[in-house]
């Protein structure tokens, strides 16, 4: 018989996802896809914008909700009646994490505030996403994920350094403000287990963006220096750029390390570049930049992509195409690797979407279902777990709460 899948690490969690959009979204699938019972609580009537989103709408559905959406189950809830925040609060009270993405102060609007739901539930986590944090002088301010990355300091670096600021291609603020709730949800639960009380994560957009920019403040505080945009490479480390194949293709090569650019200098048939003394060591490679890459350019224009990845991979020198989804689902270590998978979807059928990452040896994640349909387990939550019966349940539907 085959193995059965073992349980994700946060099999033992129950979540109440109250955000919408991407960043809280995004935090919610991350835990749901190790394991998390995730409850996500939606407007009964229109339920989560990403339902609607996307450049298409094969049948009248978006190919984006499927993998938000994944591994939750679907609550129709109005918040905005009475019934609906009491409920809510019921499903809270018996939950460990409640994830939102709302503007800092809408909470305790509906009487929700961390400090009365943690009267009932003193275990509570709650994850809060916003675009400036909870507090400061621009905590009120509306924060999409756009005004994180360029007050992070993101969007000023990114693209050709004679054209305006550019976006990365993904909504890259939203998800890293959503995989930093994340850890920030796994080091309150680290710190519940001795203590018995949960706490507040307070994850910012553009502090979240703000993290991974690696040394541009300290370099500016210690020398002056203002980072700008640089295209396809970063200034100082050659070579390493996307350079141009015969037939309009593309190749990405990292060539900058010293054993690396002798390899790449012999597989170029020009093993005197290596001895170069303006190209001899990573400081000469990075003054003369603009030089190499017009070398290695020459070189890579005269012969096909497929031909420079077999050499290239033959002689250890690091190099790719610049993969799109047909050659994701093409390549063998994406295959290998059950990198992507395919699930069976009510209305699209069968589709194909990212797996869970990372790998875990003992308890990986999985995809267990793609998204639901709008209030697809309402019934089932509110009976099991707010203690609804079939006639409050035909009540509170009648009133439009659910």
């Amino acid at each position: 018989m085959p193995e059965t899948p073992a349980l994700g690490p946060l099999s033992d969690l129950v979540v109440v996802e109250m955000g919408t959009l991407i960043a809280g979204p995004f935090c919610g699938q991350i835990l749901g896809d190790f394991g998390a019972e995730v409850i996500k609580i939606e407007d009964p009537k229109v339920g989560d914008p990403m339902r609607q989103w996307g450049r298409s709408l094969p049948k009248g559905l978006s190919p984006w909700w499927p993998v938000i959406g994944r591994n939750k189950k679907s609550v129709g809830l109005d918040l905005r009646t009475p019934e609906g925040k009491e409920i809510a609060r019921t499903l809270i009270s018996k939950a460990d994490v409640v994830i939102e993405n709302f503007r800092p102060g809408t909470m305790e609007k509906w009487g929700l505030s961390y400090e009365s739901l943690a009267k009932q539930n003193p275990r509570l986590i709650m994850a809060r996403v916003s675009g400036f944090g909870q507090t400061g002088p621009y905590a009120q301010r509306a924060g999409y994920g756009l005004i994180g990355e360029a007050m992070g300091g993101l969007r000023y670096v990114t693209g050709e350094p004679d054209r305006p600021p550019a976006r990365a291609g993904i909504s890259i603020g939203d998800s890293l403000a959503a995989m930093h709730a994340v850890m920030g949800v796994l080091m309150a639960m680290h710190h519940r287990e001795s203590t018995g009380r949960g706490q507040v994560i307070d994850a910012a957009l553009y502090e979240s963006v703000l993290a991974v920019m690696e040394n541009l403040v300290t370099e500016y505080d210690l020398t002056g220096y203002v980072r700008e945009r640089s295209g396809s490479i970063l200034p100082g480390i050659a070579p390493s750029n996307a350079y141009p194949c015969a037939g309009g293709e593309m190749i990405l090569i990292g060539g900058n390390g010293d054993t690396v650019f002798a390899r790449l200098c012999e597989t170029m048939g020009r093993p005197e570049l290596a001895r170069d003394p303006r190209f001899v060591d990573h400081a000469s490679r990075g003054q003369n930049q603009a030089e190499l890459d017009s070398l290695v350019a020459e070189w890579t224009a005269s012969q096909s992509l497929e031909d420079l990845l077999d050499l290239l991979q033959e002689k250890g020198v690091p190099a790719s195409r610049v993969y799109r989804a047909p050659d994701m689902l093409n390549d063998p270590q994406f295959a290998a690797r059950d990198a992507i998978i395919e699930t069976d979807h009510s209305v699209f059928g069968a589709i194909k979407m990212q797996n869970a990452f990372p790998k875990l040896s003992a308890t990986p994640g999985r995809v267990r279902w793609p998204g639901a349909a709008l209030g697809a387990h309402t019934d089932e939550v509110l009976r099991e777990k707010a203690g609804c019966s079939p006639e409050r349940l035909a009540e509170l539907r009648a009133k439009g709460v659910v």
